[in-house]
């Protein structure tokens, strides 16, 4: 789809502009994508915050981003591409903030020639704030006359659009999610909404999708038949930083992590084949797939989840997550989260899907590992007995910092004697394909400006992982019995507990075998 379709020329508004994730993320990526010649030639970056700034001072700003995120920054390349930013002084919180803005934005389309037959660039808002400012900012920009509220098969040939990009968390809880959507939905269409979450940017993610459907060989065991289980892990090294009193504090793991990232790769390696490749169809097989999820109660929440909270370390920099800045002790957040999850489909019935996500681990890794079932008998077991004690078949996808897949099989070692050992098939994603892994929000960025929302999350989507996690959340029980686990280490002793259970264990990544 996205080879299809081209990303046409928009004024990309980006409010929250002043914010670390613009300079880190969004134009360093679009500035890598204009040097490969992928942006549209008509692409204007106007950003809106309320600190007060002049076009240059915003450049100078965006350009020190660039240079440090960008690979192999050029300052001529830099010159050419920053004519095309620009700043605008205001407090999204305000309505009367938009008027102005409004202006602004006609302004800028026709000084760099993409304005339309009607008067209007295209517009493309993203918002990278306060999930409290999402609702007044909506507001605001209906306030404006921006936007047309109609769906994109009733407008007229060469008429423009206005799409909008919302950042995670999108919501709090399932009533603030819900309330969020009809707020959007009162100004934007819903196919003009593009729910964010660059998880899905990430090349393994999406080759995960080619993995399925373009290979013949793993559709036939894709199913209860032949899969043991599935475990999702999204490890980080690193605490929580800064981040502890401002956002952590308030969210947790559950929140930060599984009710979005993991929720949404656990979809695409569970969905139904789709019928074809686009947006509709793939965000109607991951709902289909996630209502299917087998409810866990408030009550039983502590049998199917575990949380943990990383304990200090070796230096007195260190410190544990209840004595980082910001950090009330008595809300008992979670800095590590482990849930078990079934889905009630005849593909995956009785299939655990184990989720962990956690931060100061053992090491940085993304990924999911696919665990097969062993034979249903021991072929050599009279003359390699040793097959009896191996894993079973896995196939791990490396998601990150190392992409690649790799299968572990059973082989002959070679010799005179039957001797049976396990071995890996690797596929080192960057060593075979070759180039350099792209930001993952330049790749969403091009898609919604082609109108491609096939990498973007419906709002049932949004509402079904709450769903799906709140009772998690809420449960009172596995607050009261948090642990706290060494930083450096794999989780709590009763992330292994709850695997146990079910008579499985962890795939860390740093072992040759499943601990």
């Amino acid at each position: 789809m996205s080879q299809i379709l081209k990303p046409e020329s928009c004024v990309l508004t980006i409010f929250g502009a002043s914010g670390d994730l613009t300079r880190r993320k969004l134009v360093p990526a679009l500035f890598d994508l204009y040097g490969h010649g992928q942006t549209p030639e008509g692409l204007v970056i106007l950003g809106v915050s309320r600190s007060p700034m002049t076009d240059d001072a915003f450049r100078d700003m965006l350009r020190e981003g660039a240079r440090q995120h960008t690979p192999n920054f050029d300052e001529a390349r830099w010159k050419k591409f920053a004519a095309n930013i620009h700043y605008f002084t205001g407090d999204a919180a305000k309505r009367d903030t938009f008027k102005p803005l409004a202006a602004r934005i006609r302004e800028v389309g026709l000084e760099h020639g993409i304005d339309r037959k009607d008067g209007l660039p295209n517009v493309l808002f993203y918002l990278s704030v306060a999930p409290a400012l999402i609702a007044d900012i909506v507001e605001g920009i209906g306030s404006s006359e921006l936007v047309k509220l109609e769906p994109s098969w009733a407008r007229p040939e060469g008429s423009t659009w206005q799409r909008i990009i919302i950042e995670k968390p999108f919501g709090v809880d399932l009533e603030s999610a819900r309330a969020l959507n009809l707020t959007l939905a009162r100004v934007f269409d819903e196919a003009a909404i593009y729910r964010i979450d660059h998880y899905l940017g990430k090349e393994l993610v999406q080759n995960m999708m080619v993995l399925r459907f373009a290979n013949a060989i793993f559709e036939p065991l894709w199913n209860r038949n032949h899969v043991d289980h599935i475990q999702l892990t999204a490890a980080e090294s690193i605490g929580v930083g800064s981040r502890a009193g401002t956002f952590y504090d308030t969210a947790g793991a559950v929140r930060d992590m599984i009710q979005s990232h993991l929720m949404q790769i656990l979809a695409i390696v569970a969905m139904e084949p789709p019928t074809s490749f686009d947006a509709w169809t793939i965000m109607r097989e991951k709902i289909n797939l996630l209502g299917a999820c087998v409810p866990v109660s408030e009550d039983d929440a502590a049998k199917k989840a575990v949380f943990g909270r990383y304990g200090a370390g070796a230096t007195k920099e260190e410190v544990a997550y209840i004595n980082e800045n910001g950090v009330d002790a008595a809300r008992r957040t979670e800095t590590f989260a482990a849930v078990e999850l079934q889905f009630d489909t005849w593909r995956w019935a009785g299939v655990p899907f184990f989720l962990r996500t956690g931060k100061k681990m053992a090491r940085k890794q993304t990924e999911v590992m696919v665990q097969f079932r062993s034979p249903p008998t021991n072929l050599f077991r009279h003359i390699a007995p040793e097959l009896g004690s191996l894993p079973p078949s896995r196939l791990v996808i490396n998601i990150a910092p190392d992409e690649g897949i790799s299968l572990r099989v059973h082989g002959k070692v070679p010799g005179t004697t039957l001797q049976i050992d396990s071995a890996k098939l690797d596929l080192d994603y960057k060593k075979t394909f070759g180039g350099e892994a792209v930001e993952a929000y330049g790749p969403l960025l091009l898609d919604a400006m082609r109108g491609d929302r096939t990498l973007y999350k419906h709002r049932d989507e949004v509402e079904i992982g709450w769903r799906i996690c709140q009772p998690i959340i809420e449960s009172r029980e596995l607050r009261r019995g948090i642990e706290t686990y060494a930083p450096g280490s794999w989780g709590p002793p009763g992330a292994d507990i709850l695997l146990a259970r079910a008579g499985r264990r962890w795939h860390n990544p740093e072992s040759s075998e499943i601990r």
